[in-house]
């Protein structure tokens, strides 16, 4: 049994545009993935069975597709131990399957290269690519065209899951997005995105990156008052989070953000920190 950590991730900025001929919407996005982490423990077995997480779909249907691929029959067991708050935009289920997906492809007599692998990634969710390799990424296209970032990483990030929200479905999201004639202005706001990002040098400038198309949330402006250099909602939400450049800021910020919800502490995980706990 090989254990891998399957990190977290926030959008530091998700810029929409209009949809495509494959009915998914054009985007730009920068994800950078965090220090708090679901753990993924994986070895062989007879059939495949995942535990330690009842609601797992996306796990499952990763491995399936990886025994189809190679042309075996899936006999994995899997043992998930959830640390990310489930449906919050943060990506768990994706970095799940992600991490099952690394070791389940090393125990094959012979395993995908990297590019075969991330395109069966993307086929189970588009997040799914993103969680395959280290550090902070630009996603473009549907958001599985990946280039690799360097970032300012010496901040601290307080995430809120604000209390009595429940997520609506990512189809919803993107359908309110298109009554609202979101996608007007792509091209502007895109190219805003890449004129802040050409410019980030320190973690202050990530106050620069435009805000999220999709989702917004009061919570951000209650947060930046409290000294977060910058907040937004992450992915299709409902989860908030603030960058902070002090750490007892972040910390105190947090205690007073526990009224609105469960509150986390973590950190950006940088290049070499993609996958801690390996074992």
């Amino acid at each position: 049994m090989r254990t891998l950590a399957a990190p977290a991730k926030i959008n530091l900025a998700l810029v929409v545009g209009p949809r495509r001929e494959d009915g998914k919407h054009e985007l730009v996005t920068i994800l950078q993935p965090l220090e708090l982490h679901d753990r993924i423990t994986l070895g062989p077995a007879e059939s495949l069975s995942v535990t330690g997480f009842a609601d797992d779909t996306i796990v499952t249907e990763a491995l399936a597709a990886l025994a189809a691929r190679a042309g075996i029959a899936p006999a994995w067991q899997v043992e998930i131990d959830k640390a990310i708050p489930v449906a919050a935009g943060l990506g768990g289920g994706s970095s799940d399957a992600a991490a099952a997906l690394r070791l389940a492809n090393g125990l094959l007599p012979e395993p995908l290269d990297a590019e075969r692998l991330a395109a069966l990634a993307a086929s189970i969710g588009a997040d799914v690519p993103f969680f395959l390799e280290p550090g902070p990424q630009l996603g473009a296209g549907d958001g599985t065209l990946l280039t690799q970032l360097e970032l300012p990483h010496d901040f601290v990030v307080v995430l809120v899951l604000p209390r009595g929200v429940v997520k609506a479905s990512t189809g919803d999201v993107y359908g309110r997005f298109d009554a609202r004639d979101g996608a007007e202005g792509f091209e502007s706001r895109r190219a805003s995105l890449f004129e802040s990002l050409a410019g980030i040098r320190t973690a202050a400038d990530l106050a620069g990156l435009p805000p999220n198309d999709l989702a917004s949330s009061p919570l951000s402006q209650r947060i930046r008052s409290m000294g977060a250099l910058r907040a937004d909602v992450s992915g299709a939400g409902p989860c908030v989070y603030g960058l902070f450049a002090d750490r007892a800021v972040a910390g105190a910020a947090a205690a007073a953000l526990e009224e609105h919800g469960s509150v986390w502490v973590t950190a950006p995980a940088g290049p070499d920190e993609a996958s801690p706990g390996a074992a």
